[in-house]
């Protein structure tokens, strides 16, 4: 018998994140997720009357496969698969991992021309701009460890967030997108971190439960050439296979013309040699996900902790939220600001709308934990 909490995550996928109907051709592309689960979400959508398409991959394959692969294997892959992006109006992309290092000894040249030829004309070109899509990680040992958790207690906190009232959360969003649409300057100050930028004419977006589960964010961008400061981030984030820790960036007209990271200094700059664009910066976000508090190494949860913010070196989204800027990563970066964490502020405009993790105006405090859990 099913879990019934997974048919409600997969509800919530197909009617709330996709919006699945008769109309659409979706694809349903699962990592290392049990098939009973993978088929719930079959089943849900096409109760919608949607065409389905199945592809399921595993992480031990796929690091076999990058450990053999040439650029033009890799066109090859980009090739097939933005053909079929091309027929789909929804993807549903479902990941989980029994070992998030998995990756790690795949070359760091293989990874960024990796993302250089597929990502970029598959996922940047194509998934994003062009289809209702929706990603999620799928809970396992390996999650819960991450999360210092047993594996029923992290199941039980993965479910309670995950299908949490995106609604309500939506309704509590209003002012701040409001406010970040009418904002120009921007600062953020934290223990190591003063950084400033604009955000004029960029616009945001609301996250609540459309593109990413669990959600919980509200994102923009700074004007490219804007950014000048130093910030250093207190979280450790995991990219490529590869734990890093106490990242730090001075910037300059934009650009991070000096990064740090401990031991991993050397690949952190590698990384953001990749290409132009992945010194700039391709996005700037608020978090506020109530039930998600502590960093656990995994981006789609990390970047939704209360009281938090993230800041992207790379590929900005289209507009509204994005600023043109163009790059094969995409790698948000988590700062969180609660007390617990050292403090800090967020400024728009020179007016202070967020101290230690919680929303001072008025009419943003909906969106402060104790109101929106």
């Amino acid at each position: 018998m099913i879990d019934p909490r997974v048919t409600k995550l997969a509800e919530l996928l197909c009617d709330h994140s996709t919006r699945l109907s008769p109309d659409d051709n979706v694809l349903i592309h699962a990592f290392d997720v049990p098939n009973e689960a993978v088929a719930e979400v079959v089943r849900v959508a096409q109760s919608r009357g949607s065409r389905t398409v199945v592809r399921i991959e595993s992480e031990i394959v796929r690091r076999t496969n990058f450990l053999g692969m040439s650029e033009d294997n890799a066109a090859l892959i980009a090739d097939i698969e933005a053909h079929e992006m091309e027929r789909m109006t929804a993807y549903i992309s479902i990941r989980g991992s029994n070992n998030v290092s998995t990756l790690n000894d795949v070359p760091q040249e293989t990874q960024a021309m990796w993302q250089r030829v597929y990502a970029t004309p598959v996922v940047f070109d194509r998934r994003i701009p062009n289809t209702k899509w929706v990603a999620l990680r799928w809970p396992n040992g390996s999650m819960a460890q991450m999360a210092s958790m047993s594996t029923p207690a992290f199941e039980d906190f993965y479910f309670k967030v995950c299908t949490m009232d995106y609604s309500k959360m939506s309704a509590a969003c209003d002012p701040l997108e409001d406010l970040m649409n009418r904002t120009d300057r921007v600062r953020l100050v934290s223990p190591g971190t003063d950084i400033a930028f604009s955000i004029k004419g960029i616009g945001c977006k609301p996250c609540v439960g459309l593109r990413n589960i669990p959600d919980g964010e509200c994102f923009s961008c700074p004007v490219r050439d804007s950014v000048n400061g130093v910030i250093e981030f207190n979280t450790v984030s995991l990219y490529q296979g590869t734990e890093f820790k106490g990242i730090r960036y001075e910037m300059k007209d934009g650009k991070i013309i000096d990064a740090s990271a401990g031991d991993n200094t050397q690949k952190l700059n590698e990384i953001l040699d990749t290409d132009e664009g992945a010194r700039y910066i391709g996005e700037f976000a608020i978090g506020f996900n109530p039930y998600i508090l502590h960093p656990m190494k995994d981006t789609l949860f990390d970047e939704k902790i209360a009281g938090s913010f993230h800041f992207t070196p790379g590929n900005a989204y289209p507009p509204p939220g994005g600023n043109g800027n163009k790059s094969a990563i995409h790698w948000d970066t988590v700062m969180i600001q609660r007390a617990d964490y050292g403090g800090g502020e967020i400024w728009f405009d020179d007016v202070l709308i967020r101290k230690d993790g919680l929303f001072t105006l008025p009419e943003l405090q909906a969106l402060n934990p104790e109101q929106l859990g």
